[in-house]
């Protein structure tokens, strides 16, 4: 039993004869993807979710068209159509104007993959948000001589972030399990380097066992601070 105990912890070791230093990078991979994929879904979310509340019925009508579209397609297919079919779109365009094949990155690819499916979830969410926000919220800050750009930043944008968060934490744990579905198009995160590992070692369970240790570890710290965050926008709240 020692021995095996030993075994298994010199495959965690770092250099030539671990896999520590492998590990620890998909480890940064995905959640430096998942990072990044944020801001990206957060904001087209937020867009969406205006253009559905909007007095625009074509707007609107884009918005519901993408959110259902986004929300029916598996992420898997999604990224294979941004990686696929965006290369060929940008090496389309490129040639055309005389500049040379340009290479999608398969980080890039899954930011903009995984960015697409998070606004459409996350637009949800935002217009749940709004529905629970009184329209005295906006005509108050009407009467005080508040522009709409106005009310919005100091009023509503407030209460829609503390309403919609626990929606949002929802969204974000989704997002770093499907970072995992990016490993298929090459990059070296947790679950293909764990993969890489259990073929060259011969040892699936353990590798594969550290990976669900790994994307556990990642939600619990992830749902350790989005509840001091939420608990942060409900100050006011405890105050009263």
């Amino acid at each position: 039993m020692p021995l095996v105990t030993t075994d298994y912890l010199s495959l965690l070791s770092y250099g030539a004869d671990g896999w520590g230093d492998e590990l620890l990078s998909g480890l940064f991979i995905t959640f430096s993807l998942a990072l990044a994929t944020l801001p990206l879904g957060l904001l087209l979310g937020l867009g969406l979710a205006l253009a559905k509340r909007g007095g625009d019925p074509a707007l609107a009508l884009s918005a519901n068209i993408y959110t259902t579209l986004f929300r029916g397609l598996p992420e898997l297919l999604t990224l294979f159509l941004v990686y696929y079919g965006g290369q060929n779109l940008l090496n389309s365009v490129s040639t055309t104007l005389g500049w040379g094949n340009i290479e999608i990155s398969s980080f890039l690819a899954g930011m903009i993959a995984l960015g697409f499916v998070f606004a459409a979830y996350s637009s949800e969410v935002f217009l749940s948000a709004f529905q629970a926000i009184p329209n005295g919220q906006w005509e108050g800050g009407r009467a005080l001589g508040l522009r709409e750009r106005r009310i919005f930043r100091l009023v509503i944008f407030p209460q829609l972030l503390r309403i919609s968060l626990p929606g949002l934490s929802n969204v974000w744990l989704n997002l770093l399990k499907d970072t995992a579905l990016v490993s298929v198009v090459g990059l070296s995160d947790i679950l293909r380097q764990t993969g890489v590992a259990a073929r060259v070692t011969r040892e699936p369970f353990f590798f594969f066992a550290l990976a669900c240790v790994l994307y556990l570890i990642l939600t619990f710290v992830s749902s350790l601070a989005l509840g001091r965050l939420e608990r942060w926008t409900r100050r006011g709240e405890a105050a009263r």
